[in-house]
């Protein structure tokens, strides 16, 4: 690993690769995404050989629906233990369900769904109802205590996902331009006003910390095979391909990953797989530094990357 720059500014960042052209790559992600106004922190990782190379890789940053990947290996493992029926009905109430346009999220009328099934809607197409009725069968400190008994102590479980929501009505009412506003405003001054935009408060991780959760899950070396196994399974079910899948679209390439978006967040963590035998896991995590719901530039600018590392990554 070379750090490219041992003592920059705050908003510089700090690039490592395992050999020049690594860091070379690095750096050029780096400087696109500050060209777009775009901080965050990338990292990519081949599974095999364990060359790497990225920025800013152990910042702790809010992880907003990133964080059903952790949750979806403990209630896996749960299941696997025989603790928990996959079957097992779960009825959610519009009246009394999370925030959310997908899935769960967006009906109108009561919906009984097995266990197996909400972690289907949570990973696929991100439902928030489905991850907070998830975490009412696993609390949230549960989830987190497994975690840290996992090794797993870059990353921290903190609310439901539903508490984001909660938090951005408190700081802005039912002004979601208005939240938004106050995250930019924010990100700039270095003060989060709505407390899971902190990462003291937020489920939090970094970009090396996800990448290592993933490396575990594809090598079978966390939990146990059958919940490993699921995980990957339920991850290729994803239906957005905008961020880092975008640019690593072929029939000789599979993409199994998990977006996490809130207010001026854009996240992403993944594994793309090649016919070739090669495996890289991949996280981009990102803060947009304008008022933008939507953003395909910077879509794109994270789907550029993941191409790039993974072409620089392959042996």
């Amino acid at each position: 690993m070379s750090p490219a720059e041992p003592s920059g500014s705050r908003n510089r960042p700090v690039c490592v690769g395992d050999d020049g052209a690594l860091l070379d790559a690095a750096e050029t992600i780096a400087a696109d995404w500050s060209a777009l106004g775009v901080r965050g922190s990338f990292l990519a990782l081949n599974l095999d050989t364990g060359e790497r190379l990225g920025f800013d890789i152990d910042e702790l940053v809010p992880l907003a629906s990133v964080a059903k990947v952790p949750l979806a290996l403990v209630v896996l493992d749960r299941i696997a233990a025989g603790e928990l029926d996959p079957a097992r009905p779960v009825t959610v109430d519009p009246a009394r369900s999370s925030v959310g346009s997908t899935g769960l999220s967006a009906f109108r009328h009561p919906a009984t769904v097995a266990v197996g099934d909400l972690l289907l809607l949570m990973l696929s197409v991100s439902d928030n109802a489905a991850a907070d009725a998830l975490f009412d069968l696993v609390p949230v400190a549960e989830v987190d205590a497994r975690l840290r008994a996992w090794g797993c102590d870059g990353l921290r479980m903190r609310h439901r996902m539903n508490h984001m929501y909660e938090c951005a009505v408190g700081a802005a009412g039912n002004d979601f331009s208005l939240a938004l506003e106050l995250a930019v405003r924010d990100e700039r001054a270095g003060l989060p006003t709505i407390e899971t935009l902190d990462p003291a408060h937020a489920n939090a991780g970094s970009a090396a910390a996800l990448v290592g959760l993933l490396r575990r899950v594809w090598r079978d070396e966390i939990a146990v095979p059958g919940a490993t196994a699921e995980l990957r399974r339920l991850m290729g079910c994803q239906v957005f391909t905008q961020r880092l899948a975008c640019e690593l679209r072929a029939d000789s390439l599979r993409w199994s990953g998990k977006t996490g978006t809130f207010l001026h967040l854009r996240h992403e963590i993944g594994v793309v797989e090649a016919e070739s035998g090669d495996r890289v896991a991949m996280a981009a995590l990102t803060r947009a530094d304008r008022r933008a719901g939507l953003a395909p530039d910077i879509e794109l600018a994270m789907g550029t990357a993941a191409r790039d590392a993974f072409e620089a990554l392959r042996r």
